[in-house]
């Protein structure tokens, strides 16, 4: 994991140099904790850790958004040394063109349209699991931007490509093998909506992905449709603790993912007789950020 620690933190510094050059931006660490996260073929519960790394900036002809998480699982999910559990990191990274500023100077917005752009970013993940997946996901395509009074509502349509890595290589060889997965399409929805209760501000946010089957894996197992969702409502305690507002908040979280990486519930082996669980994650989470 050194080495993977060492391009999160690359990452970050990064992002955060332009940041001057932004109209807005917000970075933050955050972690997240939650006891009954799933695994393909695992049909343990598992505890994971999860430090985050988030920031999202806006400029004159769109915006930004990096995300890095840090995993740490429990020993019902182990790494492929033994006696620990695995570590994984995963990066999302998306930067949304105004279509509107960009060619006209102004926001394509109507009805309840407040702009349209074109997304575009990747998605990059390993795991020292005996497994051993490298995720490489290229995603691009529209989004809508929905008219809020306050926060924000995107909407995208994407395409996405993936490729990735099976350590247990393709039936009936033992080789590991690279899988060049199809492309396929993403809808991807994200949200920020702050919510006032009492004298205590909120916010409730998230993302909600529903990605089609991506052809066969490397197994040639055929892969299903896979849903991922996970939300929170962040509690904002910055100006009580910090006496800044805004710098802290704290919440309830949750996350939903079905069909986990595309695996089919359950996923059939090469032995007609034999299946694997893949069991659906519905996994309660506590979240803390920390923005500075």
């Amino acid at each position: 994991m050194t080495q993977t620690t060492a391009l999160a933190l690359a990452l970050c510094a990064l992002v955060t140099l332009p940041a001057r050059a932004s109209d807005w931006s917000d970075t933050y660490l955050g972690y997240r904790h939650g006891t009954t996260f799933q695994e393909p073929t695992n049909p343990k519960d598992i505890e994971k850790n999860v430090i985050n790394f988030t920031h999202a900036s806006g400029y004159a002809y769109g915006s930004n958004f990096l995300s890095v998480d840090l995993l740490r699982s429990d020993q019902a999910d182990p790494a492929n040394s033994g006696g620990q559990g695995a570590q994984e990191i995963y990066v999302s990274y998306r930067h949304h063109l105004s279509l509107g500023r960009t060619f006209t100077g102004k926001p394509l917005a109507f009805g309840i349209v407040k702009d349209l752009a074109f997304s575009a970013g990747f998605e990059w993940s390993t795991k020292n699991t005996s497994f051993a997946p490298g995720k490489q996901a290229f995603v691009a395509g529209p989004t809508i931007q929905f008219k809020l009074p306050k926060g924000f509502f995107d909407l995208g349509f994407l395409y996405y490509k993936e490729k990735n890595h099976n350590a247990f290589g393709n039936y009936p060889t033992t080789s590991p093998k690279n899988a060049d997965f199809d492309g396929t399409y993403l809808i991807a929805a994200a949200w920020n909506l702050p919510l006032q209760w009492g004298q205590v501000s909120t916010n409730f946010k998230g993302f909600a992905n529903y990605q089609g089957p991506k052809g066969k894996d490397a197994t040639a197992v055929e892969t299903a449709g896979e849903t991922l969702a996970r939300a929170s409502w962040m509690f904002d305690l910055g100006a009580l603790v910090t006496g800044r507002k805004g710098a802290l908040l704290l919440g309830p979280g949750f996350e939903y993912w079905k069909n986990k990486f595309g695996n089919p519930t359950p996923i059939p082996t090469s032995n007609p007789a034999v299946t694997k669980p893949n069991l659906t994650t519905t996994c309660p989470t506590v979240q803390v950020e920390w923005h500075f």
